[in-house]
């Protein structure tokens, strides 16, 4: 999914840059509704993780290979402009450290890999928990399908940006063909990686996972002497 310097043309670099360059501004701004002394660390640890986790590929099919991109993921523990933030200064820091990805194509890659996926997992994820049960599994149900749905989106979005501005001898139709077909699967991967994270989160700290506020009940760990005061619970009346 990261574009490398050249692969696409430098009017639609700069636009998706001015793209970006906005979104990522909107998200700071959005941030600071999100974080405070308790959930900034998660912050930093939700990018460590993602950084991490973009660094490990895994197979796919006909010798290809995919990653996690980690929108959906971050929005779901962090927020949504806070993960913006997350997945764009992983991308920033990969392509500065590693040259994965190039820089004059960074503007593509944040709007592809950060927004959209933010965009169309919180969204869906916010959506699916209106209609479902408010539960711990349907908390991490809606995970699953929210990332499942988010990368082949991404894929859709740089199909796009590739049909306007690509440089490369590959018709709209092989790419579209390649990229959104492998992003699906790739996207089964990561929607397991999401559901079982946010699902280990909300076993131990339900009150750490931005997505599920308010939904959920906190854990309370009650004493013996507490509960020998409430006394056994009176059995039911017909």
């Amino acid at each position: 999914m990261h574009v490398p310097d050249g692969f696409i043309d430098a009017p639609v670099s700069i636009a998706a840059g001015a793209v970006a360059v906005a979104g990522v501004g909107i998200a700071l701004r959005g941030a600071r509704r999100e974080l405070d002394d308790r959930t900034a660390p998660l912050a930093g640890l939700t990018a460590a993780f993602v950084f991490a986790a973009q660094m490990l590929n895994f197979p796919v099919a006909s010798g290809t290979s995919g990653h996690l991109l980690g929108g959906t993921l971050a929005a779901i523990l962090v927020g949504p402009y806070t993960g913006v933030l997350c997945v764009s200064v992983v991308l920033l820091m990969q392509a500065l450290l590693f040259a994965d990805g190039g820089l004059t194509a960074l503007g593509v890659n944040i709007t592809t890999m950060s927004l959209v996926t933010v965009v169309v997992g919180y969204g869906l994820f916010r959506l699916l928990l209106r209609v479902l049960p408010k539960t711990r599994a349907s908390v991490s149900g809606a995970a699953f399908v929210a990332a499942v749905v988010s990368v082949p989106a991404a894929a859709v979005a740089f199909t796009a940006v590739y049909a306007v501005g690509g440089t490369a001898d590959v018709s709209i139709g092989k790419v579209a063909t390649a990229m959104i077909g492998v992003h699906v699967l790739i996207g089964i991967g990561e929607a397991l990686i999401t559901a079982v994270t946010v699902s280990s989160v909300l076993a131990v700290r339900p009150d750490l996972v931005h997505g599920a506020r308010g939904l959920l009940k906190p854990l309370e760990l009650r004493t013996a002497a507490e509960q020998k005061a409430d006394g056994p619970a009176e059995p039911s009346r017909a």
